[in-house]
């Protein structure tokens, strides 16, 4: 189990070391993102396909002692 957990917020997935609330975040709830933003939490299906932010992915990378894969153009 990693140290982070991804949740949809302000358009993008961002990655949290916040405590989650069992089943989930609820909507609007304020959450402290790995690129260090506080944003509203987003709930449904839609939000979970939206693209991932790239500094929370570059961060949970680290966090999780694994390469970023190099971005293609």
């Amino acid at each position: 189990m990693h140290p982070f957990h991804w949740v949809p917020a302000a358009g993008e997935r961002h990655a949290s070391q916040d405590a989650r609330p069992y089943g989930g975040y609820p909507e609007g709830r304020q959450v402290t993102t790995l690129c260090g933003q506080q944003l509203p939490a987003a709930v449904g299906d839609s939000p979970w396909l939206w693209g991932t932010c790239p500094t929370c992915n570059d961060r949970a990378h680290d966090l999780a002692g694994v390469p970023t894969p190099v971005r293609r153009g």
